[in-house]
């Protein structure tokens, strides 16, 4: 809990802070890159600094943050927490790396605010950032210790067994553990991060939802190309998608990340459109090995059913379960290519399909895709509580909340 002093005072300074935050992530990234460019080289994603998302959630998990500490202090956005470990974990974030960036952020507060930051400011806003730093790092810890590997220690190199072409702009890589041991387990849903050393030289990091079930000897995952249209072309998916070969090593993480079934037998809904499929084919395959016998609804958006990565097996996984259904939207419906399932033309509308009581519901896609599919939900009498997410890359849902 915040202290009552830091309380009075963040309370009272939220909203110069919360309005100047977005210059301040904007400095802060700026002072950390000066002085350690190979953090940009080699841990953060430079697609996302180049488009300025990155920087967007930052400002929205420290704003949301200190809201909760002083709107609701007796409780703590452990959602939030554990989404944002999640992903440094399967970074190899370490404790030291905290103190790193406090000192560039305090300093790009000071900087941007100038005099308003008088020392009891700065104290309650340190107070601030070392509650959360150091839920974190408990977090992070605990991350590491389930998977058995020291803090930080996640990376294991692993071969390209083989590699599918699902559509022009996604291609599947199964791989195994270089090395011969057995792959470590995972969740359904989980990703991994994979690490690419670029022609510049630089090591680039993205996660990837892994797509078999977790009991299967090989991994793998599914990459779509990211083309350059709203922002940065993809600089590691257009690499896999050039250079990546069966045989190829690369580097890879354990597997993280918190969406993930919770092994009840409710009712389930999951959701999702484009490339955001992939952990929902994982979670799929694992209720089929599981017999899972409460109704599943499936539900997918994609461009047409040549775009829809993954489409034969999205059908075919729904089809061993024993209660399932799937419903599948298309902007461009294809003649003769209905295939397994319900195809509607459009959007996702939830309108027409049944949502049975007491669903949880697992949703994966872009952020338009997953407020409006929420919403839907909402209106349905699925509580808040029950519907989980998964950001693909920085979560903005954060920042715009």
């Amino acid at each position: 809990m915040l202290s009552e002093p830091s309380t009075v005072t963040v309370r009272a300074t939220l909203p110069a802070v919360g309005a100047a935050i977005g210059d301040i992530a904007d400095l802060f990234y700026r002072k950390l890159f000066a002085a350690h460019p190979k953090l940009l080289r080699e841990l953060f994603n430079r697609g996302n600094q180049a488009s300025g998302t990155q920087r967007q959630a930052l400002a929205g998990s420290i704003a949301a943050f200190a809201t909760q500490l002083v709107e609701h202090p007796d409780t703590r956005p452990d959602v939030m927490l554990g989404r944002i470990a999640n992903k440094h974990a399967s970074l190899g974030i370490t404790a030291p790396q905290y103190e790193i960036v406090h000192a560039h952020l305090f300093a790009a507060i000071a900087e941007v605010l100038g005099d308003a930051v008088t020392p009891e400011v700065a104290a309650a806003w340190d107070e601030v950032y070392w509650l959360m730093a150091n839920a974190l790092i408990a977090i992070e810890e605990r991350l590491y210790a389930q998977q058995g590997v020291a803090a930080g220690d996640v990376w294991r190199e692993w071969t390209v067994v083989s590699r599918v072409e699902d559509t022009p702009e996604v291609a599947t890589f199964r791989i195994a553990p270089s090395d011969g041991t057995p792959a470590p387990a995972f969740r359904a849903g989980q990703y991994v991060s994979v690490q690419v050393e670029l022609p510049d030289g630089a090591r680039q990091i993205r996660q990837y939802s892994l797509t078999g079930a977790p009991g299967s000897a090989l991994r793998s995952f599914s990459v779509k190309r990211v083309r350059g249209e709203a922002g940065p072309e993809g600089e590691v998916s257009g690499h896999l998608h050039a250079r990546l070969r069966t045989g190829d090593r690369l580097r890879v993480s354990a597997p993280y990340g918190d969406l993930v079934l919770d092994g009840s037998d409710a009712p389930l809904l999951l959701a999702s459109a484009g490339i955001g499929c992939t952990p929902i084919l994982s979670m799929l395959e694992h209720l089929a090995q599981e017999g899972h016998r409460s109704p599943v609804t499936v539900v997918h958006g994609d461009r047409s059913p040549a775009d829809h990565a993954l489409r034969a097996d999205h059908a075919a996984l729904t089809g061993k379960l024993s209660d399932a259904s799937a419903h599948f939207w298309y902007e461009r419906p294809e003649p003769g290519r209905a295939g397994a399932g319900t195809v509607h033309s459009g959007t996702v509308d939830l309108s027409g399909v049944p949502v049975a009581p007491g669903t949880r519901a697992y949703l994966c896609g872009p952020l338009p895709f997953m407020r409006a599919v929420r919403t839907q939900l909402l209106a349905k009498g699925v509580p808040s509580a029950d519907i989980h997410y998964e950001v693909f890359g920085p979560d903005l849902w954060l920042a715009q909340d």
